[in-house]
């Protein structure tokens, strides 16, 4: 199993700060699964109006969490360096449990379906054990 770190997570992801939500990746097999990690914490920016006085982590931003994961999964599957996977859709996208600062995000993400152009993935969001949120994602690959 595979550890990267946050170094080698900006040189698969085009994402950077705000919007890298991958501090790194803690197992990957690079075939069909992986686990990263993202600590929240108090500074991030979208706690300053997501809710001033009750911070709260966007749902929509642990969805984006668990597409970089899927992300990098699909770069090292397809062993294709540098290639970006566009986010397509989301679907069954549940969310159970309240993300705080201070918590610990383990992203886990499982590669469902990988077609030449397209890929499906399930991933999920987990705080100490339990689980935070989880949605179904399609990829598409451009050919340039």
């Amino acid at each position: 199993m595979a550890c990267i770190e946050t170094v080698d997570v900006m040189s698969i992801l085009p994402h950077r700060y705000p919007m890298l939500l991958v501090d790194r990746v803690i197992e990957c097999d690079d075939k069909e699964r992986i686990v990263g990690i993202k600590n929240v914490t108090v500074n991030e920016p979208f706690f300053q109006g997501h809710f001033p006085g009750n911070p709260v982590m966007p749902g929509v931003l642990q969805v984006e969490a668990m597409a970089q994961v899927g992300g990098i999964l699909l770069n090292r599957v397809t062993r294709r360096e540098g290639d970006i996977a566009y986010f397509l859709a989301i679907h069954n996208a549940r969310f159970r449990k309240i993300v705080r600062p201070g918590d610990q995000l383990r992203i886990e993400v499982v590669l469902l379906k990988n077609r030449t152009a397209m890929a499906k993935l399930h991933g999920k969001v987990l705080v100490d054990g339990g689980l935070a949120s989880e949605a179904e994602m399609m990829f598409g690959r451009k050919d340039d």
